[in-house]
Parts: C-alpha cells; structure tokens; sequence
C-alpha cells in the first residue's frame, strides 16, 4: 500500500509540474504560431486593401518596438477578454482609439502566450511604440521608463483613464495637459504571480499614411 501512494504521489507531482511547464513554455509555442499566423493573415488582407477576419477576434493593427527587435511584430486585438491574448496584444474597451485624443490603453502578457511584454522593464524614455494599421503608422514615444511605475491591479485602474493622474503625490504620471494623445501599455510586473502591474506612458509622436496597395 505505501508502494501504491509513493506512485500515486510522484505522478500527481509529475502532472503538476507538465502543467507548470504548459503554462510557461507551451503556451509560449503555441501563442507564437497563432501570432505568427494572425500576422501573415493580417497583412495579406490589407495588401487587397481589406480588414483580417481572424477567428481569434477582431485585428486592429500591427505593434512594433523597435528596442525589442527589427523581427519584433505582434498583432494588436480588440480586447473581449483574456483569450485574445493568445494572438498578441490586447486594445482595453472603453479607452482612446489609436491616435485619437485620450489615452490608447494596450495590454499583453509578460511571461506565457509568447511573453510580448516580458522585456518591458527595459523600455527607456524615447523609445518608440508604432502601431501600424491598414492605412496609417502611429509612432509614440516613451515619456516614461519600463520600470518607472508599479501600481496595484485592485488599486492602479487610474492609468486607464483619459488622463492617468497618479493619486500619490509626486509619483509617476503623464503631463497633465488636457488633449493629449497618449499611449499607456501594462503588463504584469513579475515574471511569475503578482498582483501588481507595470505601466509605460507614451505620446503620439507622428502619423504617416501608407500608399494605397498596387
């Protein structure tokens, strides 16, 4: 009998650490393909100058940082909730459209569904986010650090507003001048469980409207 509980304890841990590793290394391969796929359906469509239909949701656009990599190319979705994480990042309802007057609220994970956030904390001010669409390149820059602010997920929903105004005295915050344009990206801010967020702040820098397809 103590032989049987020895075998059944060393597969329930076996199962549990199959599931840690889905979680943290599965799900990085399988988000990548849907990302990658996502991507390729997506500029196929616009070069027919049409809008994607992906089954993962609605595609807005294309995100690129240049300080995580020329090759770095990740899909922005309409945020209906968590699932669409797996195809990249996520575009908070209710917030500013991109380019628009407001704050463009966009979130992605840092650690599994291909990790596009795991590096934020290395984001610098000037850094440049750019939001490519089927008709125009948004390009924000940075006006705050990667790591320059850590807010509680019970407590931080202030970021999200038009005008994130930091309630702490002194603390980080974008300037606060009615009718910007504004970028603020969260991720988590540990690479395993927490509680607690990472947000960057950024400004609309330019616009650029694409050629037509041929």
């Amino acid at each position: 009998m103590r032989r049987l509980i020895g075998v059944v304890l060393i597969l329930a841990g076996l199962s549990g650490l199959g599931y840690i590793g889905w979680q943290f290394w599965g799900t990085d391969w399988q988000s990548a393909r849907i990302q990658a796929q996502v991507r390729t359906e997506t500029e196929q469509a616009w070069a027919h100058g049409k809008e994607p239909h992906v089954k993962w949701g609605t595609v807005e656009g294309i995100v690129r940082i240049p300080r995580f990599g020329d090759d770095y190319a990740i899909p922005l979705m309409e945020f209906t909730g968590y699932p669409a994480l797996h195809a990249g990042f996520g575009h908070m309802p209710k917030s500013a459209d991109v380019g628009h007057k407001g704050n463009f609220v966009i979130i992605a994970h840092r650690t599994t569904r291909n990790e596009p956030l795991r590096h934020m904390p290395d984001l610098r001010v000037g850094d440049q986010v750019v939001i490519e669409t089927r008709t125009r390149v948004y390009t924000y820059r940075l006006i705050t650090r990667g790591d320059a602010l850590r807010v509680r997920f019970d407590t931080g929903g202030w970021v999200l507003d038009p005008l994130p105004h930091n309630p702490k005295p002194g603390g980080v915050e974008p300037p606060q001048h009615p009718g910007q344009r504004l970028i603020t990206m969260v991720t988590c801010a540990e690479l395993f469980h927490s509680d607690d967020r990472l947000a960057v702040f950024g400004e609309l820098q330019r616009v650029d409207q694409k050629a037509p397809p041929a």
